[in-house]
C-alpha cells in the first residue's frame, strides 16, 4: 500500500465542513477504492474561534503557507470562492508540486489558461469537476468519455437557483420577488443573488464547458449574458 495521502483544505465554511464530513463518513469505502489511507491534515480558516467545532477533527490555521509550504501535504483543495486570493493560492500550491482540486468556477472561467499552464509546468493534476454541476459529472465525460464524438451543441440548465425560481413561476404562477424570497429562504439563493439572477454563474459555467467541448479557449467575455 502506498503512503497516506494528506489533504490541505483552503476554507472551512459550509463547503469545507461538508467535504470533511463526506471524507469521514465514507472513509472506509474511499480507502478501499483508492488503495491507500487519506487524511485531512490542515484547514485554512479566517477565524479559529469561529470554527472551534472543526478543531476536534482537524488542525486549523489562519496562515495559508502552513498548507501551501507543507511538504507532507499532497493535495490542496481550494474552497474559498472568489478569484483572489484563491488564484494565487492555487498557483503557489502547484509551484510547490501539489495537486489542486477546486469548485471555483470564477477562477476556472477567467484564469483557466494560467492555472492549466501552471499544472502542466509543474507536472501536477488540476481537478475542477465541481466547478460545473456540483455532484453531476459533466466535465469528465466531456474530456474523456465523449472524446471520439464531435460535439455541436451544449444545452441545459446549469444554475440551480434560477431553475427553482423559474419552475415556481411557471408551474405555480409565483411572481419573481416571491420566487426569489423562497429561494433565499431555502438556501438556494444568496442574500445577494446577483450572480445567479443576472446570469453570471451560468455564464461562467458555459465558458468552462464550451472550452472543453469545443477544444478552444472561451472566456467570460465571449459569452452573451442576459439576466
Amino acid at each position: 500500500m502506498v503512503k497516506k495521502i494528506k489533504l490541505g483544505l483552503l476554507g472551512g465554511g459550509t463547503v469545507g465542513t461538508g467535504v470533511i464530513k463526506v471524507l469521514q463518513d465514507n472513509y472506509h469505502d474511499i480507502k478501499e477504492k483508492i488503495g491507500c489511507d487519506i487524511e485531512v491534515s490542515k484547514v485554512l480558516v479566517r477565524n479559529v474561534e469561529k470554527h472551534r467545532a472543526l478543531a476536534d477533527m482537524v488542525t486549523l490555521t489562519t496562515n495559508a503557507d502552513d498548507i501551501l509550504e507543507d511538504k507532507e501535504i499532497d493535495i490542496v483543495v481550494e474552497l474559498l470562492g472568489g478569484i483572489h486570493p484563491a488564484l494565487e493560492y492555487m498557483l503557489k500550491a502547484m509551484n510547490n508540486g501539489k495537486h489542486v482540486v477546486t469548485a471555483n468556477k470564477d477562477v476556472v472561467a477567467q484564469f483557466g489558461k494560467d492555472v492549466f499552464e501552471a499544472a502542466e509546468k509543474n507536472d501536477v493534476d488540476f481537478m475542477f469537476e465541481a466547478s460545473v454541476g456540483g455532484g453531476i459529472p459533466i466535465i469528465t465525460p466531456l474530456k474523456q468519455s465523449l472524446t471520439a464524438n464531435k460535439i455541436t451543441d451544449l444545452i441545459g440548465i446549469v444554475n440551480g437557483t434560477t431553475n427553482y425560481m423559474l419552475t415556481k413561476m411557471a408551474e405555480q404562477g409565483m411572481d419573481y420577488a416571491t420566487a426569489l424570497q423562497r429561494a433565499q429562504a431555502k438556501g438556494y439563493a444568496e442574500a445577494d443573488p446577483t450572480a445567479d439572477v443576472e446570469g453570471l454563474d451560468a455564464a461562467r459555467k458555459v465558458a468552462i464547458l464550451s472550452s472543453i467541448a469545443f477544444n478552444t479557449r472561451i472566456s467570460l467575455d465571449d459569452v452573451k449574458v442576459e439576466g
